[in-house]
Parts: structure tokens; C-alpha cells; sequence
């Protein structure tokens, strides 16, 4: 084998090894967050039945519970897809929320998914400032001559 050829195949080479080690990078990555529990194990709950205990007991404690104390139940699972540089994005959203009345007997047993969601607008509400085209040091230096006596 000349050099030239030995050249030749050593760039062939790297080359595809390149090519590969850059395919692979474009390839998506899953993350899965939360979890949700499997449906045997929600069906021996009992509506009406069981408890608020006898659901930790069964299923295990909640991902969330309601706002104020003695709320619901949530339990909440999701998976995220992560491809090459792109926002991740949710592909799959689970939750299941397991509501009790007043006695902290289960009232009933829901399931949602992704397409059941809503979009909720976030508001975003800033208050300014009032601080206009001064750096920090600006400032600080600004209020060095304004001390009175009487302030003391």
C-alpha cells in the first residue's frame, strides 16, 4: 500500500467516523419526570371506601397535594424530548387526581392527558423602577451630597 493510499484511507475514515459521531448527535433524548401509578394498583381502590391513608398505603404519597390541607390528591408524570439544540418540548403529560370529602373518604378518580390542558397566560406585572439611564455606581455616588444635618 503506498502512502498516498494509506492517506486516502485514513480521511475515508475519519471522515465517516465524523459523519457518524454526527448523526448520533441529532439523535432525541427522553427525560421522564414524576410518576403516575400503574392502573392494578388503582383498581383496588374503592370510591367511597378508602381513605386517605389506605391511598398512601396502595399507591403511595401524592407527586402534590391540594392547596389547603386535606386536599386532593395528584400525582403527576411527564415526558420531555429533548432533539439537538430545539426547546425541549412535552410529549406526554399524565395526571391523576384523586379527590376526598369533607371525612377523607375518596370522592372520585380522575385521569387526564395532555390533550385534556388548558394554556394558562401567565400575566407578567414589573414595577418600574424608576431608576432611568443610571448605572449603580451613578447612583450611589449621586447621593453622596444630599445628607443634611437635620436628617442625622
Amino acid at each position: 500500500m503506498t502512502r498516498s493510499n494509506l492517506n486516502r484511507t485514513v480521511v475515508r475514515s475519519c471522515a465517516i467516523l465524523a459523519l457518524g459521531f454526527s448523526l448520533t448527535a441529532c439523535a432525541a433524548t427522553f427525560r421522564n419526570h414524576g410518576y403516575i401509578p400503574p392502573q392494578e394498583d388503582l383498581d383496588l381502590l374503592a370510591v367511597g371506601i378508602d381513605t386517605r391513608a389506605s391511598v398512601e398505603e396502595s399507591v403511595g404519597s401524592p407527586s402534590a397535594g391540594g392547596v389547603l390541607e386535606g386536599g386532593d390528591y395528584f400525582y403527576v408524570f411527564s415526558r420531555v424530548r429533548t432533539f439537538g439544540f430545539k426547546k425541549p418540548t412535552v410529549v406526554e403529560r399524565q395526571v391523576l387526581a384523586i379527590s376526598f370529602d369533607e371525612a377523607g373518604v375518596v370522592k372520585n378518580i380522575e385521569r387526564f392527558g395532555l390533550e385534556d390542558g388548558r394554556v394558562v397566560p401567565l400575566a407578567r406585572r414589573v414595577t418600574s423602577s424608576g431608576v432611568t439611564n443610571k448605572t449603580f455606581l451613578r447612583q450611589l455616588l449621586g447621593n453622596l451630597g444630599r445628607f443634611s444635618p437635620g436628617a442625622l
